[in-house]
């Protein structure tokens, strides 16, 4: 090569260079200026955080995030504008108490369906099932869910991770991962030289020490929370308070929430002296154990159901009509808690654990405890704080998800009619769904 083609090559390199460094320092800036830019009006705007209600508002959305809110005057002109203004606005919906990877009829048992599945379905069969399941959460206005287990080794971390990259559609997943639980998990009557299967559904701990180990694995794993089952009814064992105390501490050392199911108060009680961050179910607590909870600002999902769901699954698991009287007192049972709940002033967070198939689909099911808890007597705007603002405060992402203001993801729905006057038709009347700054549904005129 002679002297001037050596420059010339060198020449040629260095513009090459040139433009490498041009493209990388200019591309950021060309990208954001191509992001797709949105002005919603809402008629009605609902004020998650202050939970309350405005009129006349104006969102202006580009690419994934909430820039502003403003009012109708402050929409400039020539601008895309989704025109809502009949309806009312609100922050994306949370279901915090899912299990999309898991699905029994009314007549199964919960054991023997589980073995069933562990044994007799393919990790890749069950999560394209539960990727069915999730998406039909976007139908009905439900843009997160918090998914709490019986979901195999991971696999709702993997079917969060492909929602994220845009390999499928769905909600916004919050993982747990395995459920970490005492001896047998829940899954009972397994014989002794088969209790390995439960491995595959549950982290079984066998010491403080191993407490600690299992957070750590499911860190490894890249969770969102970590969930615990503080007993595990009807089996007999559960965790003690050490242990919980154990796996509560490594969890917070790693920036996580530990929230735990519970159904008996002596559970309950353990796990809240513990450190938990939110108790699920709570189904038999005290009242000593609801103080403890209001004392240390514990979070509360109360997974209930309406009386029409009851009935609906009473029938499909082929329960005798004449013998329901245990509907009633379980409607009541609700109703006495959730009252006394709401007067101790413990934060409510809305969750369906509805993973019976009833002939619906997993998110028209989850809306039914919008019912459940209106028939208990919560008022609308509070049952809407429970599955926006207040979850998303349990999930420490209130600034991100389950509100409407600058720099919150764009998820945003908006449903037709009177909030006040005819709360769960309302809630059901969905007309727009975006998520992420993109329309995934929107009601034609």
């Amino acid at each position: 090569m002679t002297p001037k083609q050596t420059i010339h090559k060198y020449e040629s390199n260095m513009y090459r260079v040139f433009l490498i460094l041009i493209y990388i320092i200019y591309l950021p800036t060309f990208l954001v200026a191509q992001q797709k830019e949105t002005y919603i009006k809402a008629g009605l705007f609902y004020d998650s955080q202050q939970n309350v209600l405005l009129k006349n508002k104006i969102i202006y959305v580009k690419g994934t995030r909430i820039v502003s809110i403003g009012d109708f005057n402050s929409l400039p002109n020539d601008k895309y504008v989704i025109d809502l203004s009949e309806y009312t606005v609100l922050p994306g919906l949370i279901d915090a108490h899912t299990h999309v990877l898991f699905s029994q009829d009314a007549d199964a048992d919960f054991s023997e369906h589980s073995i069933q599945s562990l044994t007799m379905e393919t990790d890749a069969l069950r999560v394209l099932r539960g990727a069915k399941r999730a998406k039909s959460y976007l139908d009905v206005g439900i843009t997160s869910i918090k998914d709490l287990g019986n979901s195999g080794l991971f696999l709702d971390v993997a079917l969060r991770d492909a929602i994220n990259e845009g390999t499928i559609e769905g909600p916004r997943i919050f993982a747990s991962g395995p459920i970490i639980a005492a001896t047998g998990g829940q899954i009972y009557g397994v014989a002794p030289k088969h209790q390995s299967i439960i491995d595959l559904e549950y982290r079984i701990i066998k010491s403080v020490e191993d407490a600690k180990i299992a957070v750590r694995e499911h860190i490894n794993q890249n969770v969102d929370l970590i969930k615990i089952a503080a007993d595990n009814l009807p089996n007999n064992t559960r965790l003690s308070i050490d242990e919980i105390e154990s796996i509560v501490k490594t969890a917070h050392s790693y920036g996580l929430t530990v929230t735990a199911h519970t159904v008996s108060n002596q559970s309950a009680w353990d796990a809240i002296k513990a450190g938990v961050n939110g108790i699920e179910h709570g189904f038999n607590i005290a009242d000593s154990t609801l103080a403890l909870m209001a004392k240390n600002k514990i979070f509360l999902v109360p997974t209930e159901n309406s009386r029409a769901y009851m009935n609906i699954y009473a029938n499909l698991a082929g329960l005798e009509k004449d013998n329901l009287g245990w509907i009633d007192k379980y409607i009541d049972t609700l109703k006495n808690r959730l009252a006394n709940v709401i007067s101790k002033g413990i934060p409510i967070v809305a969750g369906s654990d509805n993973y019976t198939n009833i002939g619906v689909s997993a998110g028209k099911s989850s809306q039914d405890m919008f019912r459940a808890y209106f028939e208990a007597g919560m008022k609308p705007l509070d049952i809407l704080q429970a599955a926006t603002y207040t979850s998303a405060l349990h999930l420490n992402k209130e600034n991100e998800i389950g509100v409407l203001k600058p720099e919150a993801y764009a998820d945003i729905i908006a449903i037709k009619g009177d909030l006040n006057t005819d709360f769960v038709k309302s809630v059901e009347s969905i007309v727009f769904v975006m998520k992420d700054g993109e329309v995934y549904y929107q009601q034609s005129n």
